[in-house]
């Protein structure tokens, strides 16, 4: 029997079991490479998955609060603005004017905060709509303070123009008065004056003929006659005598139809005339006028008071008196 020697590794059978373990050990590193790998995405795509949570999570905290301080400027400026228009008539005309404006910008800033998804772009626009209306609202503040300055400008010179008004005015009545005043000086100065009266009553005879009488039955008419003072103030011209004729019985002679009338004196009160005549008064002479009253009824036993006046003015009387007549009358 022969014998012969091999090597340990070429050994019958052991050749085999190498080549296993040796495709074993691979797939299991293999297998331990993808488990590994899979544990890392695994993990990788949790921590991006966090990170992006986190992300969107600061994303919306960050939009949130973008919105939660443009809703405060917003509602600041709405405020400003309410308190412009209640604090002068002026400015609230004025934003009247920019009403609609107004109301377009916060119309679409409120959209955008409103909006749930709204994106970054669009809370810029937004920022930028609410600066736009915090100038503009900058830009009618200063209007509206110019206004005022204008308006305290013009109420100043308003008080200083009615100041001298009212002093100009004041002089004015002053002055007005002291010439009232003066007129009325001479107004009074210029009413005329009459003296040396002369009444007597008149019987009318045939041809023309006039006889005086004192009898009370037989006068057919009264002739007064009295001066005219001179006067140096009164104007030349046309003046009013005013015969006023009271009878016997107190009560005044009045014939309408003769031209008989009313006339107001110089404190207001209505006096009946007997007759009215015009006189062509020259400035500074003596003046001698003549009147003669006739009238239907025959004239009364007693005093007639004759009184003249002019200007309002009584300016002179005289008084005549009639008796009864005799047995032959």
């Amino acid at each position: 029997m022969s014998y012969e020697n091999f090597p340990e590794s070429d050994k019958p059978g052991e050749k085999t079991v190498v080549v296993k373990n040796n495709n074993r050990n691979v797939l299991t590193g293999i297998l331990i490479v993808a488990l590994l790998a899979t544990w890392g995405y695994i993990i990788y795509d949790k921590n991006k998955t966090k990170q992006e949570k986190q992300d969107l999570t600061t994303q919306i905290v960050n939009s949130d609060s973008s919105k939660n301080e443009l809703q405060r400027e917003l509602n600041d400026a709405a405020l400003r603005l309410d308190v412009l228009k209640t604090s002068n008539v002026k400015a609230d005309s004025l934003l009247k004017t920019k009403d609609k404006d107004i109301e377009e910008l916060r119309s679409k800033v409120q959209k955008i905060i409103n909006d749930k998804n709204a994106t970054a772009a669009q809370l810029a626009e937004a920022r930028r709509l609410v600066a736009e209306l915090k100038g503009n609202i900058e830009t009618y503040t200063a209007q509206i303070e110019e206004l005022k300055t204008q308006n305290t400008q013009l109420t100043q010179e308003k008080q200083q123009v009615t100041q001298e008004r009212d002093i100009a005015n004041k002089n004015y009545d002053s002055a007005s008065q002291v010439i009232k005043q003066k007129e009325n000086v001479i107004d009074i100065g210029s009413t005329l004056h009459a003296s040396n009266f002369n009444i007597v009553g008149l019987k009318e005879k045939s041809g023309g003929k006039e006889k005086v009488t004192t009898t009370a039955k037989r006068v057919d008419k009264l002739r007064i006659s009295f001066d005219i003072d001179e006067n140096r103030i009164t104007q030349s011209g046309m003046k009013d005598i005013y015969v006023c004729i009271t009878s016997p019985d107190g009560n005044p002679v009045v014939v309408d139809a003769l031209g008989s009338g009313k006339f107001v004196t110089r404190d207001g009160t209505e006096k009946p005339f007997t007759k009215k005549v015009q006189i062509n008064y020259v400035q500074g002479q003596k003046q001698p006028v003549t009147v003669e009253w006739t009238q239907n009824s025959n004239f009364q036993t007693g005093n007639y008071k004759i009184e003249i006046y002019n200007n309002g003015f009584k300016i002179g009387e005289g008084v005549r008196a009639f008796k009864k007549g005799g047995l032959f009358g």
